[in-house]
């Protein structure tokens, strides 16, 4: 065993406690119930990923380096046997709530999942001719021998194991055969309201289905057992630095093999005998510890198409329409309006249209020149690639920095990228082993005979929907000396050369973790001489040891320190004489809260910056990410209130972090204040 750093806490499970948070809003009665549903399939959501990323990198090193120290001074494998605990713990929570309150609920409002028992003989003729006219086409048994043996199951793919008795056709007795469900069939599929008794919300699951016939593809065998199985896969992918001659290319092989990685996790339905499932972990290289037994579906995720299918505004979240800022509702042009002032953004509160709109105007306005965007996650539907591409075939300069090691949208980004490149756009991929994270737009516009230039700095990524449901800062800008800067960082990524100073921002991985450490140390000194001295820090995710370091070192000298850290946080608050000055917060809400707020007090100087960047290992060495000055006063005292303040004071949806790394719920003393709902009534009314 190894001695734990009792100074930091470990990322893993803090991501399990941060999902937990999730949880708890699936928990809460006084949300719509259809948002309820939601949440309860964005936990399913996050442990995809968590398996898929994170504990196939901690299996890798458990085999490889298994006596590797990691920050909070365990070895893999001792995380790996906490976070088996903690995730089995979780997932049995997530059921039991699926099925003792979410589901229930839901039936009282008329909104049916119809289980097997359940159907009278109209289901019965509706389901099976449904089976026989849309799944049996395309189905494709495979009875396991040695002329087939076990096949290559698609990541997190829904599949049956059947156990079968008798001689088929040809002699063979083989007691297995898996039937892998395709993934373009819903795993929802609804009733017509005739036959559910005039009820339009009547449900009934794929696996239903396919347990009700699975028999009809093995005529003359036997069924003994019908079991629904998911098994998920290592999905992160491995370019070689010395292998790699073209990126794109090296990165599309391997995308090719993403869906076949090592096994990390076995999902099962509870009623699949012990032999069966040895079975299967046996031939999958899984362990017990990998298997999730589970009363209900084996992917909540697919029941997030369910409230799309319902048309029950009520149980819903209310709708609403961002504003924009006050010169453009004025319909003061979009370009005058930035050179007349910095523009602002908070979104979803503000709509992202004005961005939008920039890069529409610019493609089409005979002034525009050049124009110069990061790609970090844009979606495959996207108008502002379709206005970069417009632009590139109008025959301006532009250049596209595409990030295509945005982790699961790489198909996405190499299909734009080829597509601007088509275009007639320049193209490049960042730095090689340094994701491009920044978010930076530059327009150069010709005006009165001179070139001016246009920026958007944000903290957010250019994605038209995230930008609905994201909680992000975007900065308007026509400031010179900003604007230089950015053209700077642009030149940096296409081009060669050294990093040159900046007049105004900090850039990773070369002067943003320096000037962090900086202005805390300069809080310190402030705090050491009688000085107030304060730091509030808004982001998705704490964990480099040199900064929490620091942190713990402020507080120490007395500096007042405030974190509203949504998701992982490795700094342990409140601990007498290492944190007792620090809190940490989380906000979990309606919307995701990913802005990347730093504010130091600086002897009442209030050194504002919104950023690209969380405080991670990540982030400040092996990125390359922006931190951006708020300089207008006027904006600089709506971000501290919007950003910071109004959030310091919410007491709806905070979770209060305790020493241990656990989570308590801020309860309400007299009159609730929900941020995200102060901010929504702000701005839209």
């Amino acid at each position: 065993m190894t001695t734990p750093n009792d100074n930091l806490l470990n990322r893993e499970l803090g991501l399990i406690e941060f999902n937990r948070r999730v949880m708890a809003q699936a928990e809460e009665e006084r949300l719509p119930l259809l948002e309820r549903l939601k949440f309860l399939c964005i936990v399913s959501s996050n442990l995809d990923e968590f398996y898929e990323v994170r504990v196939a990198w901690l299996k890798e090193a458990a085999q490889l380096t298994p006596n590797r120290i990691l920050a909070d001074g365990s070895t893999p494998g001792e995380v790996l046997a906490r976070l088996s605990l903690a995730a089995h713990d979780l997932v049995r929570e997530q059921y039991r709530l699926l099925r003792e309150d979410i589901l229930p609920s839901l039936r009282k409002e008329n909104i049916v999942f119809l289980r097997r028992n359940e159907w009278d003989i109209c289901h019965r003729d509706w389901v099976r001719d449904y089976f026989f006219r849309e799944l049996m086409p395309i189905l494709t048994p495979i009875g396991l021998d040695p002329s087939h043996p076990f096949p290559r199951l698609l990541n997190k793919s829904l599949n049956f194991i059947v156990e079968l008795e008798g001689t088929d056709a040809f002699g063979r007795e083989s007691g297995i055969a898996i039937v892998q469900a395709p993934r373009i069939l819903p795993r929802v599929i609804k009733l017509p309201a005739e036959i559910c008794g005039g009820n339009p919300d009547t449900f009934v699951f794929l696996s239903s289905i396919l347990h009700s016939h699975v028999h009809e593809l093995f005529p003359g065998m036997a069924v003994k057992g019908c079991y629904q199985f998911r098994v998920t896969r290592d999905s992160e992918l491995n370019v070689e630095d010395e292998d790699v001659k073209n990126l794109r290319t090296a990165l599309q092989g391997e995308l090719r093999q993403r869906q076949f990685g090592d096994a990390v996790r076995l999902e099962i339905a509870d009623t699949c005998p012990q032999h069966v499932e040895d079975f299967l972990t046996g031939t999958l290289n899984l362990s017990k510890e990998d298997v999730f037994r589970v009363d209900g579906p084996v992917n909540l995720v697919r029941l997030m198409q369910v409230p799309d299918k319902v048309d029950r505004p009520e149980l819903k979240f209310a709708p609403f329409q961002p504003t924009l800022p006050k010169p453009l509702a004025d319909k003061v042009p979009l370009f005058d309006a930035i050179r007349q002032e910095d523009l602002l953004l908070h979104h979803p509160f503000q709509s992202f249209q004005p961005v939008i709109d920039l890069l529409n105007e610019a493609a089409t306005d005979p002034d525009v020149l050049a124009i110069k965007m990061t790609v970090y996650r844009t979606g495959t539907d996207s108008v502002l690639m379709d206005s970069l591409i417009a632009a590139a075939r109008a025959g301006k300069e532009v250049t596209v920095v595409v990030e295509l090691m945005a982790r699961f949208d790489e198909e996405a980004n190499i299909s734009w990228a080829n597509r601007l490149e088509d275009a007639g756009a320049h193209v490049v991929f960042g730095v090689f082993g340094y994701k491009v994270h920044a978010k930076m737009l530059l327009l150069v516009r010709r005006e009165e005979g001179r070139l001016k230039r246009y920026v958007h700095l944000g903290t957010g990524n250019y994605h038209p929907r995230t930008a609905r449901l994201y909680t992000d800062f975007g900065l308007l800008t026509a400031n010179e000396e900003i604007a230089s800067d950015v053209n700077d960082l642009f030149v940096q990524i296409t081009g060669l050369g050294h990093a040159g100073e900046l007049k105004h921002l900090y850039q990773s991985p070369f002067t943003l973790n320096n000037m962090l450490m900086s202005a805390i140390d300069r809080e310190i000194q402030h705090a050491q001489e009688g000085r107030p001295a304060h730091i509030i820090a808004k982001m998705n995710a704490l964990l480099e040891p040199q900064v929490i370091s620091a942190l713990y070192r402020a507080s120490q000298a007395g500096v007042k320190i405030q974190l509203i850290i949504r998701g992982v946080c490795a700094l342990r608050p409140g601990v007498e004489g290492l944190s007792e000055n620090i809190t940490v917060r989380s906000i979990v809400g309606r919307f995701l809260e990913h802005t990347r707020v730093f504010y130091f007090l600086n002897d009442k100087a209030e050194n504002l910056f919104i950023a690209s960047a969380d405080w991670m290992g990540r982030n400040l060495f092996r990125r390359i990410e922006t931190c951006v000055p708020i300089l207008d006063p006027k904006l600089k005292r709506r971000v501290i209130k919007e950003g910071l303040k109004i959030y310091l004071e919410d007491n709806a949806n905070t979770w209060e972090m305790q020493p241990d790394g656990s989570y308590r719920r801020r309860v309400a003393r007299g009159k609730g204040r929900c941020a995200q709902e102060i901010l929504l009534q702000e701005y839209t009314g």
